[in-house]
């Protein structure tokens, strides 16, 4: 997600923090900040906002001109994109800065032993525990400032202020202290969740400390200086030899070198790689096109989604979702609108909602539903799905189910967006930026989010018996790696977009939660080949659509659910029997599919109702490359963007 940069060595660290943060400005953030240390202390400048803000917060300003600092562009995840929120963050003292990518799951609670012990929090995220945790290990307890407090640079409408005490100037250091990579490596025992951590300490000036839990680190080794970053761009412009920091491990930096290590302490003694591509593969991390990375990065985007929200066997815990005990009893209808692809994830999510939860569904256009007359009332649940939680249609329809007195909760990627504020409950699913036009993460993280929302419905409803949500969990605890597994099938998949890329028309065809791929799967075709094509449900052939069945045209069937199985293959027959080629998504235990497909895309077994999540990976692909060998702009496809917000 973020940006993180660290840098120690000869020259001024401020200028080449800032230019490292730029080259990483495509992850997409909401706030920067950085923090210097010089003289024996550390001053910290940081702003809600773009980099602009952060280089006018910052320039002519002289106290800024040491040589060890860190720097963080932040996505918003704990606490509004706000000055006080963005990173760095301290303890009270000032002596000890972190910045951090991730989650802290257990965070709260972290929180509310620290200020019993007399901590004092100044921000809303879970990124500030770590600063007071590593203090309280660094010095055995907590520290405050005896010293002068001067004034933290904050950017409120592009003007300096001095309203906020966010660097202290420390006085005397306390008498004990132990290394800083011991104080970093009992802090983060303490923690639980996924993240990326880098730490200075004003009374420890000749190192930086890092540790990886899942999101990514890189070191950068120059002649004299190292520079820490999140992503290969950064480093670029003055070294191209790096280390790459792999879980569960930590690093320390000098101005010599890194060395990097076990959390345990083990040493690791791993030699460095010489990276050859350019700056713009760099940014892609090696791929050529952002859409390519995004399809690659689902797993993880899978697994951070569910981070912290499945950890016990029998119940789901939805960060954000508390609706009142009495408004389950009461609830007799769900509505759920969006646009594009979140409207296709809420077609998945009707049938998750009727069958887990047993509950009417009405899923409509945003674009539709605002001017309809739709009967909704106070005994209704309203989902509006917005990838950028901007999505004009979608605000609108919301608005109106609002209007009419329905509770409403959103699914969005954007904390701070108009639709994560304006609802009554919230469920990001933290995808990440996504840059490329066409989605790809935010709709599998969407169809997640909707997964564990109409589990916990049937739940609290008692729709669901404890076994069958236990069976449930599994199964969704089991998708990233069975993602992984899809991806890897890549190859076979790019060969078949090479033989069909010169095609005009296609179709995708499915019956019940098939249905509902064969739309998306049919929308990433149109979005990024250009190639004329439509879905429909299966059993819809025979009523009109055979009459364009002729000779070799590709016909995508999706046949992952088994309740319907002879349905659709009969679908397939109908197909065949005019010449088309059929092309089938299927389980690898599916035997019987290859006498009716002449192609099959396989993807690992899992059960029927989370089967969209792997299905849609093929087609994804199948996508990717035939856009690939027509020479199209992939990643800015004609005539879209990627957040509409206007009507």
């Amino acid at each position: 997600m973020c940006g993180i940069l660290g840098y120690i060595g000869p020259r001024r660290a401020l200028p080449i923090l800032i230019d490292g943060l730029r080259r990483l400005e495509y992850r997409g953030y909401d706030s920067a900040g950085v923090a210097i240390l010089s003289n024996g202390h550390i001053d910290v400048r940081k702003t809600a906002g773009k980099l602009s803000q952060l280089e006018k917060l910052t320039a002519g300003d002289t106290s800024l001109g040491g040589t060890v600092g860190i720097g963080h562009t932040r996505w918003a995840t704990h606490g509004l994109p706000t000055d006080v929120n963005a990173h760095p963050h301290s303890d009270e003292s000032g002596r000890v800065v972190v910045i951090h990518n991730g989650i802290i799951e257990n965070f709260l609670q972290l929180k509310e032993e620290l200020s019993a012990r007399g901590h004092t929090f100044r921000s809303d995220t879970d990124t500030e525990v770590l600063a007071h945790l590593i203090e309280e290990e660094l010095y055995g307890q907590p520290t405050h400032p005896t010293g002068p407090s001067p004034t933290a640079r904050t950017a409120a409408d592009g003007r300096r202020t001095g309203t906020q005490t966010q660097d202290r100037r420390p006085g005397a250091a306390p008498s004990t202290m132990i290394p800083l990579e011991d104080a970093v490596r009992r802090a983060v025992g303490h923690t639980e969740g996924a993240y990326a951590i880098v730490v200075m300490c004003s009374d420890q000036p000749d190192r930086i400390v890092a540790v990886r839990q899942i999101s990514p680190l890189i070191i950068g080794l120059g002649k004299g200086e190292t520079i820490l970053a999140s992503d290969i761009p950064a480093i670029l412009p003055y070294t191209r030899d790096v280390v790459i920091i792999e879980d569960s491990e930590m690093a320390v930096l000098t101005s010599a070198g890194a060395t990097v290590q076990l959390l345990d302490g083990t040493p690791i003694a791993r030699r460095p790689e010489r990276i050859t591509w350019d700056a713009a593969m760099a940014e892609k991390g090696g791929y050529p096109h952002f859409m390519l990375k995004e399809i690659c990065e689902q797993p993880r985007a899978l697994q951070e989604t569910m981070m912290g929200r499945l950890d016990a066997a029998d119940a789901p815990e939805l960060d954000g979702v508390a609706y009142p005990p009495d408004f389950i009893t009461q609830m007799r209808k769900i509505w759920i609108t969006a646009c594009g692809t979140a409207y296709h994830a809420g077609l998945v999510g009707r049938w998750l909602f009727e069958h887990w939860a047993q509950m009417p569904v009405e899923v409509e256009l945003a674009s539709e539903l605002r001017y309809r007359e739709p009967l909704i009332g106070s005994d209704a649940l309203a989902i509006a799905i917005s990838q950028s939680g901007e999505t004009a249609d979608t605000l609108a329809a919301m608005r109106e189910a609002r209007r009419r007195g329905a509770r409403v909760a959103a699914i969005t990627n954007v904390v701070g967006s108009t639709l994560s504020r304006e609802a009554d409950d919230v469920l990001f699913i933290r995808a990440g930026p996504e840059i490329a036009v066409a989605s790809s993460k935010a709709y599998l993280t969407m169809l997640i989010a909707l997964q564990m929302l109409a589990l916990d419905l049937g739940r609290r409803r008692g729709t669901l018996t404890r076994h069958r949500v236990q069976e449930i969990i599994a199964g969704l605890k089991a998708l990233p790696t069975k993602a992984q597994e899809v991806l890897h099938r890549e190859p076979e998949v790019a060969a078949l977009a090479q033989r069909l890329a010169d095609r005009e028309h296609m179709f995708f065809i499915g019956r019940g939660l098939d249905y509902a791929v064969a739309m998306e799967g049919s929308l990433k075709l149109k979005e990024i080949s250009y190639l004329h094509c439509d879905a429909l449900a299966a059993g819809e052939l025979k009523h009109g659509t055979l009459a364009l069945v002729t000779p070799r045209v590709p016909v995508f069937a999706l046949v992952t659910q088994r309740a319907v199985y002879e349905k659709t293959v009969s679908n397939i027959q109908e197909v065949k029997a005019r010449g088309g080629l059929v092309i089938a998504v299927a389980y690898d235990s599916d035997k019987e599919i290859t006498k009716h497909a002449e192609v099959v895309l396989r993807i690992p077994d899992t059960e029927d109702a989370l089967a969209p999540v792997l299905a849609i990976i093929p087609l994804q692909l199948f996508a990717y490359h035939v856009a690939r060998a027509r020479g199209n702009d992939i990643d800015q496809p004609r005539n879209l963007a990627k957040s509409v917000t206007v009507e």
